[in-house]
C-alpha cells in the first residue's frame, strides 16, 4: 500500500487569511487522520503564508499520539530551516530547492551542482534520526552523485505527469518509468515518494504503473475536491486508490 500524506498548507492559508485560528490546523489534521490519512505534510515557507514554524511542534505532538502516522516537513534547507526541523524531529524531511519567493515547488534538485551541499545537510538530519527525501525531476540526467548525497528517499516531482496526463497518459508517465527503473538498478536502497498535482483523475494510473511508490503527498487537489465531496469522502476516495496500488 502507498501511504497517503495530506499536505495541510492550503488549510493554513485559509486560516491565515483572516488572521485568526479557523480552521484550526490541529483539528483539521485530527480529522484527516481519523478519516484515513497515513501522515501529515507541511511546507513552512520563509514568509509563513501557509503553515507557520510555530505550528510545527504542536503538529508533531499530535502525530506522536497515533501509531504509524508520520509527520513530514518540506522545505529549502537553509540554516534556520535545518535548526527548526531538528528541534521538532519529524519522521521525514523532504528537501526542495525552492527559492524563498517561490509560489510553489516547481523543479527538482540538480544533484551534480548540489551534491556536497545536500550530503552535508542530509548527514545533519540523519544524525538526528530523521529520514530524508529529496525532490527530483523525472530525468536520470539530474540524478548523478546519489551515492555521495545518500538520501533515504527521493520524491518524484509529478507536475509534468499531471500536466500531460489528459493528452496522453502513456507518454506522460514515460520519463517517470525510466527514472524509476534507473533508481531500482543503480540505487536499490533509495525508496520512492511522489507529489505535486496528483489528483483523483491521475493518481490511480500513476500508482498502478509505479507501485514502488512508498508515499504520495497531496494537498491542493484534495482541498479542492473537499469542496465537492466533503473532507471525509474525499480522503476515502484517495485511500481507495492508494490502498490498491500494490494489489
Amino acid at each position: 500500500m502507498t501511504a497517503l500524506s495530506i499536505n495541510i498548507n492550503k488549510f493554513a492559508l485559509i486560516r491565515n487569511a483572516r488572521g485568526a485560528d479557523l480552521p484550526n490546523l490541529i483539528d483539521i489534521s485530527k480529522k484527516c487522520i481519523e478519516y484515513g490519512a497515513d501522515g501529515i505534510t507541511v511546507h513552512p515557507r520563509p514568509d509563513e503564508r501557509h503553515v507557520k514554524f510555530s505550528d510545527l511542534q504542536e503538529l508533531k505532538n499530535l502525530t506522536n499520539n497515533y501509531e504509524q502516522i508520520e509527520f513530514n516537513i518540506e522545505g529549502y534547507p537553509s540554516d534556520d530551516f535545518i535548526k527548526r526541523v531538528i528541534d521538532v524531529s519529524p519522521d521525514q524531511v523532504t528537501l526542495v530547492p525552492d527559492p524563498p519567493e517561490a509560489l510553489t515547488s516547481s523543479f527538482g534538485w540538480d544533484c551534480e551542482k548540489n551534491k556536497f551541499f545536500l550530503n552535508e545537510v542530509i548527514n545533519k538530519l540523519r544524525d538526528n534520526n530523521i529520514r530524508v527525501s529529496i525532490f527530483i525531476n523525472p530525468s536520470s540526467k539530474t540524478l548523478s552523485n546519489l551515492e555521495i548525497i545518500k538520501p533515504n528517499r527521493v520524491e518524484l516531482y509529478t507536475y509534468d505527469y499531471a500536466k500531460n496526463y489528459n493528452e496522453n497518459k502513456n507518454s506522460a508517465i514515460k520519463s517517470y518509468l525510466e527514472v524509476t527503473n534507473y533508481l531500482k538498478n543503480e540505487f536499490p536502497n533509495i525508496s520512492l515518494n511522489a507529489g505535486h498535482d496528483l489528483n483523483l483523475d491521475n493518481l490511480d494510473y500513476f500508482l498502478q504503473n509505479i507501485p514502488e511508490i512508498k508515499e504520495v503527498s497531496i494537498g491542493h487537489a484534495l482541498v479542492c475536491d473537499s469542496i465537492d465531496f466533503g473532507l471525509k469522502e474525499t480522503i476515502e476516495k484517495y485511500k481507495n486508490i492508494t490502498q490498491k496500488s500494490n494489489d
